[in-house]
């Protein structure tokens, strides 16, 4: 049974050698082990090419009994070697004890979260890893960050970015139908866009209006009594839209 300094670590073993990945509790950046060749895996190509060579040499003398006899045993030979016998077992506890050994001296343990940390994430002032014990300059830099966000955060909830007469505008002429532009005049087929004035208050609608979005007045059809404001007790001229005379204050 393995047991590493620490849990996060990687196995990256194959028959044909041995090597491990240490990670660092914080960052998660590894450490990767020398990699150590097996004696097992080199005895086990070695048999088998034993093997194989006695088996073409017994077939060009024509000894079919001497090639079948080698082939056996160098079948017998592979298979003590196959699927990780207990020398390679042996051979993988000793290299991970090596790897350990070399991996250690790239790691910190924090005496406060008992976390296995990597020499970027170990402040060495303080004896302790980043997290338990940031480094001061990192830590101020950072509050000054956050601060100037929050800063430029403030003044955009307040900052005039748009200055303009918010206004009705056509955007679909209502003789194409389609996306009119920003003119007087249709982009695509040249027809008027300019405003329906409401014949009773003056208020502007959008082309195909049927009633007025102000005083709710068919912009089509006969015009109602005093549509230009007359007063029609002193016939005094009133801006579209009084509701009283200026001059003898009757009733429009």
């Amino acid at each position: 049974m393995l047991k590493s300094f620490t849990r996060n670590y990687q196995d990256n073993s194959t028959d044909a050698g041995f090597q491990f990945t240490f990670y660092c509790d914080i960052c998660n950046d590894g450490y990767k082990s020398s990699f150590v060749e097996s004696e097992t895996y080199k005895k086990d190509k070695f048999f088998k090419g034993l093997g194989k060579g006695a088996s073409t040499l017994g077939s060009l003398l024509g000894a079919n009994n001497l090639g079948y006899n080698a082939d056996r045993a160098a079948d017998i030979l592979s298979e003590r070697f196959e699927g990780r016998s207990p020398e390679w077992q042996k051979e993988h506890e000793r290299a991970f004890e090596l790897a350990q050994n070399e991996a250690q001296q790239h790691f910190h343990r924090c005496p406060s979260c008992n976390q296995y940390v990597c020499d970027s994430c170990w402040n060495e002032d303080e004896g302790l890893c980043t997290e338990c014990a940031p480094r001061q300059e990192i830590y101020v830099a950072k509050a000054r960050a956050e601060a100037m966000k929050r800063n430029i955060d403030e003044a955009g909830q307040t900052a005039t970015v748009w200055k303009g007469d918010i206004e009705s505008k056509t955007t679909i002429c209502p003789v194409c139908g389609k996306p009119a532009g920003t003119g007087k005049f249709c982009s695509n087929c040249g027809a008027s866009l300019a405003l329906n004035v409401c014949p009773n208050c003056g208020a502007e609608n959008a082309q195909g209006a049927k009633f007025c979005n102000s005083c709710g007045t068919p912009m089509t059809g006969a015009a109602p009594a005093a549509p230009t404001g007359i007063c029609p007790s002193c016939g005094k001229q009133n801006d579209p839209g009084s509701k009283f005379c200026g001059d003898c204050g009757t009733k429009l």
